[in-house]
């Protein structure tokens, strides 16, 4: 009879640590990435030999942008101001964007304006503009623009 108690003792353990097993531990209040654990572009903005279009646009905090090359030639979609694009470091996420090419910013969490330009044409304003994320009040141009203010 002992063996029977000890038997039953294991077998019940057993049961309750594989009960627990194979959750999350957490009781399902932690939060979680969305399915496939990649940010929501919140806006696109598309390269042509015209300029960028738009050149403002509002996404939610956490999203990313998308930039599209519909042009012949390389963009570097750069944040302000040029040339030490350390304003929305996120923007530079994108990189080098070749004919075709597209590339998203890092996700942007905070709330505020981000400017951004081409690289490879810091002054031409046509490929310049702002990111608003959240609730940001967009900023007096030119200045934006071109990172001064």
């Amino acid at each position: 009879m002992t063996n029977s108690i000890r038997i039953a003792v294991v077998v019940a353990l057993y049961g309750a640590v594989a009960g627990c097993g194979g959750g999350s531990g957490d009781g399902g209040n932690s939060p979680t990435a969305p399915s496939g654990g990649t940010p929501t572009v919140g806006a696109t903005v598309t390269i042509t030999a015209s300029g960028a279009t738009p050149q403002q646009v509002r996404i939610q905090q956490g999203e990313v942008v998308r930039f599209v090359n519909n042009d012949g030639v390389t963009h570097v979609p750069s944040s302000n101001p040029h040339p030490t694009h350390s304003d929305c470091p996120g923007v530079n996420s994108v990189g080098s964007l070749q004919p075709g090419g597209s590339g998203n910013t890092a996700a942007m969490n905070t709330a505020r304006s981000c400017g951004f330009h081409d690289h490879n044409n810091p002054d031409d304003t046509r490929f310049a503009g702002q990111i608003l994320i959240g609730n940001a009040q967009a900023e007096p141009g030119p200045g934006y623009l071109i990172g001064g203010d």
